[in-house]
């Protein structure tokens, strides 16, 4: 019954990745828009959720810094929203030539970037990376299947249902962005050899998540780092900026792993 399900879901974000394809910078910079608005119209319903998600923590005895990153709040659904309008704002990738060189007999050669087709996404706690992998997705163009923590469930339900019904409601394809609605494991290795639907996946989290994506999957995989971000600074460095960059970095939210 999952393979059916996960099958599925692989066809029509296929569909969507066709449809996407080509459609125009306006139309997938006003869904952006729209899931941005969709977020914050949901907001009450993505609270609930995330209540859910919190007490099953709270009970299962999980960490205090996991707790933080799970824990949404009013403000923080704000900066997703916030986070999709600002990539609504940037230039559109697609269709960008680089690279342009000329042949001595006057052929031109140069790389296009183009879609990637269907993106699969597997990662973990933090429910905001639901809006943030769907934006990134749909700007670049590509169908998205995403798959995140089973200790995130109702809240990337949730996240994701506003999402797909703003980014539908403007005319991208429903296919565009999709959660796999099971906590299964069997779903997770499903995905991973969903070579005739998945053109790249990408595992987001720890070391073991990347490292069992990157083992056992047969869909091409985009390894990722585990977080724990440096910086150097230069001797003839601002030390100002420098200390201000610097607690940013790790003051700002420091349960996340990219602290």
């Amino acid at each position: 019954m999952i393979q059916t399900k996960m099958e599925k879901m692989g066809k029509l974000a296929k569909e969507a990745a066709h449809s996407l394809v080509m459609a125009p910078t306006e139309e997938k910079n006003r869904a952006l828009i729209a899931m941005a608005q969709g977020l914050l119209d949901a907001r009450k319903d993505i609270l609930q959720a995330n209540e859910v998600d919190v007490k099953e923590g709270r009970d299962k005895g999980m960490s205090n810094s996991l707790l933080d990153r799970l824990m949404l709040s009013s403000r923080r659904i704000e900066e997703m929203a916030e986070g999709l309008e600002a990539v609504a704002a940037l230039p559109d990738p697609i269709g960008e030539v680089m690279e342009m060189s000329r042949r001595p007999n006057g052929l031109e050669i140069g790389k296009v970037r183009v879609p990637l087709g269907v993106v699969g996404i597997i990662y973990e706690s933090r429910p905001n990376v639901t809006a943030d992998a769907a934006g990134l997705c749909l700007k670049t163009g590509n169908a998205v299947i995403l798959r995140g923590g089973s200790e995130a469930f109702h809240s990337n339900m949730a996240i994701a249902r506003a999402l797909s019904a703003a980014a539908t409601a403007t005319g991208i394809h429903p296919g565009a962005i999709q959660l796999v609605d099971t906590t299964d494991r069997e779903a997770v290795d499903i995905l991973m050899k969903l070579n005739r639907y998945v053109d790249i996946l990408i595992p987001r989290g720890g070391a073991g998540l990347i490292q069992t994506v990157v083992k056992q999957a047969t869909v091409p995989v985009i390894q990722t780092g585990v977080g724990n971000c440096h910086t150097f600074v230069d001797e003839d460095a601002d030390l100002r900026m420098a200390l201000d960059i610097a607690v940013n970095a790790k003051c700002q939210r420091p349960s996340v792993c990219n602290a």
